[in-house]
């Protein structure tokens, strides 16, 4: 990542001024880096030790979305929203029916 991209980057989600740390500017920087290694991954498909690289910085994201998420869901919501990330819930038949409506089908009578 080059200086500029990085300044252009704080620039956008700094929350005062001199703010190169905050939560927010951590996370569009990782997201930015992950970007980077996503399409060169793509080229290089066995490249193991970038790869490795990525899962880390993806779980250190994770982490401090969950902090943030933790202190303040607003802001949460906004940087989500402006990094394009989604947060899915596991959600389908088997975890939201009762057992006995999804073998009401198969009750047998002796």
């Amino acid at each position: 990542m080059d200086k500029e991209l990085k300044t252009n980057i704080i620039e956008q989600y700094k929350t005062h001024d001199g703010d190169t740390g905050s939560i927010e500017v951590q996370v569009a920087l990782l997201t930015a880096r992950i970007n980077h290694l996503n399409e060169h991954l793509s080229q290089n498909k066995h490249d193991n030790h970038s790869r490795r690289g990525l899962l880390k910085m993806v779980g250190r994201r994770k982490g401090l979305l969950d902090y943030l998420k933790s202190k303040d869901i607003q802001k949460y919501r906004d940087l989500i929203q402006r990094l394009y990330l989604r947060k899915y819930k596991r959600r389908g038949l088997f975890f939201r029916t009762p057992v006995f409506i999804v073998f009401k089908a198969y009750r047998f009578n002796f």
